[in-house]
């Protein structure tokens, strides 16, 4: 039987996908292959069609146990025979199995990477005809790679313990010129026959979001165009996945959440449903999609952004596998990156992977930064040359944004990056431009540099979208550590000479800055500061939790909906708004108004000038919590001195640090505690201190979680 009847015989179709039929002629004619092909572009079939025109067995080495059963369901519904070994298997299924292997009866054996160097699966290679080996996401080989499994490294091992080495053939839809050179050499392929395939997916829209309500923003985008269509929303933490899954079903869609720490049944019930079509969505880490072979996803959204390029391509490329039209959302929020960063910090590589991983999380958030073609970007990132400038198919090609000159604002930030020696991060270098009296800046002496202060009119915000442009553009070079600092590059004195314009959307740069107004009730919606809004609510629940009371007896959401958007930082200003008497001001007041005026400070939010707070009225405050704290007071002992609750206490003796003070947390939180606390954090992020809360044992309270961030400043 020739490749084309058993391609119509088994598969049902008339003729191959790119780069296909040269992978199996090859693999026909004895020689190793190597396959790289994106998502949907048909990769299993390069290994499953050979395997049953070969003799003997083709062994399938696969990461994921769901993938495994996948497959070999789906062959068995075409009349391929093909079994799994894995860890789901009972000693006699699996005892069984490797009988029927004996007196083969199958044509493909899936096998998970543990299972290849014990001594009874060496044996049985030994004891039958192996034509094939195929190794499935192949890249998980290489320590250069998104995905390094160490499981993975033992593949070498075992095509050598083979007496009669069989075919070598690895697949894998993503691969840098890195990674694909580590594939060969580690797998020691024999002059493979290769396909690489190009990356793009024309049919792929691409977006980039920045925006502060992702929730509304997903609603909308739901609503409007996917209303009745599959898609995936991604998360980076299972308790977003649950929280965002249930908020969804709460507005009516018909969605299910997945995520590792479900059982395997609940998974296989999700998976099921959603394949099946008994749901529309699914909302999910990136447990979930690796040989998901769902045709009709049409839209894709990372709800957070992912650790890198790699991750991102090929979560983003399950949608519209079946050619047709599709959308891929990624939404940025710089709390992503401090989440993504965490995540490395926290865990165990050689400094070599650790400074790779901040440098392909860098050129994702160059990526959300840039005002080129998205889909450009990302067929550079794979090392594909790119002949056009414009795809006309992804947000930034048909974004109609009103475009500014911000040449001389490039200017001033890189000539400050060079005043301060190049040895400073993007926060230290906006303080200098903005004029920061912050301790560190002026015991550096950075006050003294020529431009200090030349930004001050400019927003935090609107200075860093600069900067982070910059640097997606190669005028700036982010290094790429934990505590990265920022450095020309060779392309940092065209701007410099003026021998360049640089252009950002306006929207971008300047409407970043809160310009406030004379608001009526009847704009307090028009006007609500949602990131303000949600502290209210996380401090409201605080001190219901303490009084244990139910959050609306401290205030509605009305009034802090109202807060949000007025802005009041005195007596006065507070008991303006609705639902704020006398008495309740009296009670938490001054807490409210508290994280009101840091929030003002920190968000550079202009005042009207009879309410706005001074530098020095807020330095002031700090200083007198500093001045008890000197004392060897507890926390509540302050707390009660101060007339402040202890979570406003501990915010006072944060910023004393921020300010340089001397400030050691360790007296007031246990090693167990903050133990326990950090690695909640670790699995669920630092989005919401709700969640964190509700993860942990009942007796540990806000200010324990409060005081682990202060100490390991993690904010």
């Amino acid at each position: 039987m020739d490749i084309y009847n058993t391609l119509q015989k088994y598969f049902g179709y008339d003729e191959f996908k790119e780069g296909q039929k040269t992978l199996i002629d090859g693999v026909l004619n004895g020689s190793d292959a190597l396959g790289i092909m994106p998502t949907g572009g048909g990769k299993s079939l390069c290994y499953q069609l050979p395997a049953m025109l070969l003799p003997g067995v083709t062994i399938v080495v696969s990461p994921l146990i769901s993938l495994m059963k996948d497959q070999v369901d789906s062959l068995d519904q075409i009349g391929i025979p093909s079994t799994f070994l894995n860890s789901t298997l009972s000693n006699i299924e699996f005892n069984k199995t490797l009988q029927d292997i004996r007196d083969n009866k199958y044509k493909l054996i899936y096998v998970a990477p543990e299972r290849l160097d014990t001594f009874a699966f060496v044996n049985l290679m030994n004891s039958i005809e192996v034509s094939m080996i195929a190794i499935d996401e192949a890249h998980c080989i290489s320590q250069w790679g998104h995905d390094f499994r160490p499981s993975y490294t033992q593949i070498p091992g075992f095509i050598n313990s083979i007496e009669n080495r069989p075919i070598v053939a690895a697949y894998t839809a993503t691969a840098t010129e890195r990674v694909t050179a580590e594939i060969k050499n580690l797998l020691q392929l024999n002059n493979p026959i290769e396909s690489l395939i190009g990356f793009d997916r024309p049919n792929l829209f691409y977006s980039v979001v920045k925006i502060g309500d992702k929730l509304n923003f997903l609603k909308e985008f739901i609503e409007n165009d996917y209303r009745d269509k599959s898609g995936i929303i991604y998360c980076s933490t299972r308790k977003t996945v649950e929280s965002l899954a249930d908020k969804l079903n709460s507005l009516g869609y018909s969605v299910k959440a997945y995520h590792g720490g479900m059982t395997p049944n609940q998974r296989e019930e999700a998976q099921n449903d959603f394949i099946l079509d008994r749901i529309n969505i699914i909302v999910a880490t990136n447990a979930f999609g690796m040989g998901i072979d769902k045709p009709d996803v049409r839209f894709v959204v990372h709800y957070n952004m992912p650790q890198n390029m790699e991750s991102y391509y090929q979560e983003a490329g399950r949608a519209g596998r079946d050619g047709e039209n599709s959308h891929c959302v990624l939404m940025y929020s710089p709390a992503d990156i401090v989440q993504q960063k965490l995540l490395i910090q926290n865990q165990t590589f050689s400094s070599a992977r650790e400074s790779l991983l901040y440098e392909n999380l860098q050129y994702l958030i160059d990526y959300c930064h840039t005002n080129d073609c998205l889909r450009v970007k990302i067929l550079e990132y794979f090392d594909e040359d790119v002949h056009y400038e414009k795809c006309n198919n992804c947000s930034n090609c048909l974004d109609e944004s009103e475009m500014i000159d911000i040449t001389l604002d490039s200017q001033k930030i890189l000539s400050c990056i060079y005043r301060v020696g190049e040895r400073y991060g993007v926060n230290l270098v906006t303080q200098v431009l903005r004029g920061s009296r912050n301790k560190r800046v002026l015991e550096s002496g950075l006050d003294k540099v020529s431009t200090y202060g030349i930004m001050k009119d400019h927003s935090n915000e609107g200075i860093r979208e600069i900067i982070m442009t910059l640097i997606s553009r190669d005028y700036i070079h982010m290094t790429a550590d934990r505590y990265p600092t920022l450095k020309l590059t060779k392309n940092s004195r065209e701007v410099l000479n003026g021998e360049i314009e640089i252009h950002h959307k306006k929207d971008l740069v300047l409407a970043k800055k809160h310009n406030r107004k004379s608001t009526t009730a009847d704009d307090i919606i028009e006007n609500l500061d949602e990131d303000l809004f949600n502290q209210l609510k996380d401090l409201r629940y605080n001190i219901a939790s303490e009084k244990k009371v139910a959050p609306f007896m401290i205030f509605h959401d009305a009034t802090l909906r109202e807060m949000a958007s007025l802005f009041p930082i005195d007596r006065q200003s507070l008991l303006r708004v609705k639902g704020v008497g006398d008495k309740k001001y009296e009670s938490f007041g001054k807490d409210f108004i508290g994280l009101i005026k840091d929030y003002v400070e920190s968000k550079d939010i202009e005042v009207p000038e009879t309410e706005k707070i001074t530098r020095e009225s807020l330095d002031e405050r700090y200083i007198n919590t500093y001045e008890f704290y000197k004392k060897g007071l507890s926390l509540e002992d302050i707390a009660k001195e101060r007339s402040f609750t202890v979570s406003t206490i501990i915010n006072h003796l944060v910023k004393c640090k921020e300010e340089g003070y001397n400030v050691n947390f360790d007296q007031f939180i246990d090693e167990e505690k903050e133990s326990n606390i950090l690695e909640v954090i670790n699995k669920n992020g630092l989005e919401s201190l709700r969640v964190i809360k509700d993860a942990l044992p009942e007796d540990y309270t806000y200010d324990h979680i409060n005081l682990c961030i202060a100490k390991n400043e993690l904010k």
